[in-house]
């Protein structure tokens, strides 16, 4: 397995030795056979590190994650050079991790594959420079991933979903609307003009102050802003949902946020407090900002359904709408989509929470 040198920040090639003892540590009964093909998936385009072995039916045989949520908590926000120093020290006992738990040696893998876009560079350079290492010694097949392409066909693990279907992928770092026809064919009808949905969501609450919030301490922005909201009153506060006369399908969240940010400057001075401390109507705010959000996305949505079955891009009568993402583990979201594919006869399709966020399963 290739070793990490701290010291200089490369990763240096391993000995026989250390080899041997890699190899040593898996404890396999001897004449094990897989029949299938054996798939090693890397993630590391954030701040999570991920692995999984998956064969070539779907079945997930073994996988493994680092999340860097606690430390960025702290500092508000994800630091690069902070989550690809975070990757390089769990990089090596994550894949080690999700290949002993699948019983597999890295010898019997088919391939390896590992996400290479889009993402933050640091963060995407230490999977990448890991696994072509790997592919090197191992003398298997690379496989350079897509991230969101990835995100968008997960849903295949789980659902007998056939081409073509609408995705929505919402996330801390993306947000598109594609007609996907085919394993590597994708339409984009829509995508944001500024921010993701999940950033303005993490940026409001660090506004707010959130992690200082008893309830919320431990909570990334999103869910504080998701559990905070359910004690207030989505219609406090009359937020607009953006680009309402846009005959489109893209989205904007930066100047929703900026127009929250306001109303927060505006309710601390009223209330006599400083920048920093909780205020009163916290959740009314949290309540409000996520509605708005949801009505955003809800509609652009709702228009491209509308476009896709008025063009015969999708059936008429199977339509499916998948939506994955961190975001859209988001309950009241979902909801709001929920109610958008009822009334366009569409079925709602949404991984689970875990295959929602960055994970290795995905890649592989």
């Amino acid at each position: 397995m290739l070793i990490l040198n701290k010291a200089a920040g490369v990763f240096s090639k391993p000995s026989r030795r250390e080899i041997f003892e890699f190899l040593r540590s898996f404890n396999f009964r001897p004449g094990n056979v897989f029949l299938h093909k054996l798939v090693l998936g890397i993630e590391t385009s954030c701040d999570d590190t991920a692995a999984a072995v998956v064969d070539e039916t779907g079945n997930v045989l073994g996988e493994a994650i680092h999340s860097q949520t606690e430390v960025h908590l702290k500092t508000g926000g994800i630091v690069p050079p902070v989550a690809q120093q975070l990757h390089r020290e769990n990089i090596q006992r994550i894949v080690q991790e999700a290949l002993s738990t699948s019983k597999v040696s890295p010898s019997e893998l088919s391939a390896i594959a590992t996400t290479v876009k889009p993402g933050l560079a640091l963060s995407l350079g230490v999977g990448l420079s890991f696994s072509l290492q790997l592919v090197d010694q191992l003398k298997k097949p690379f496989i350079p991933i897509h991230h969101m392409e990835a995100h968008a066909l997960t849903i295949r693990l789980l659902n007998k979903v056939e081409f073509p279907f609408l995705v929505l992928l919402i996330s801390g770092g993306h947000c598109l609307l594609a007609l996907v026809r085919g394993v590597s064919d994708f339409l984009l009808l829509g995508k944001s003009l500024d921010i993701a949905p999940g950033d303005m969501l993490d940026k409001v609450a660090r506004r707010l102050s959130l992690i200082k919030h008893p309830e919320c301490s431990t909570m990334s922005g999103g869910k504080a802003i998701e559990h905070l909201a359910k004690q207030g009153n989505k219609l406090h506060f009359d937020f607009k949902p953006p680009m309402q006369r846009a005959k489109n399908c893209d989205f904007s969240f930066t100047g929703l946020q900026h127009v929250i940010d306001k109303i927060i400057t505006q309710k601390e001075k009223e209330e006599g407090i400083q920048k920093g401390q909780i205020l009163s109507s916290a959740a009314h705010i949290a309540a409000a900002v996520q509605h708005t959000t949801a009505c955003h996305i809800a509609k652009r949505t709702h228009r491209a359904i509308l476009f896709c079955k008025q063009r015969d891009l999708l059936s008429q009568s199977n339509a499916v709408l998948v939506v994955s993402g961190g975001v859209a583990s988001n309950l009241y979201i979902r909801k709001a989509l929920e109610i958008v594919t009822n009334a366009t006869q569409c079925t709602l399709l949404c991984p689970p929470p875990k295959l929602c966020t960055d994970n290795g399963i995905m890649i592989a």
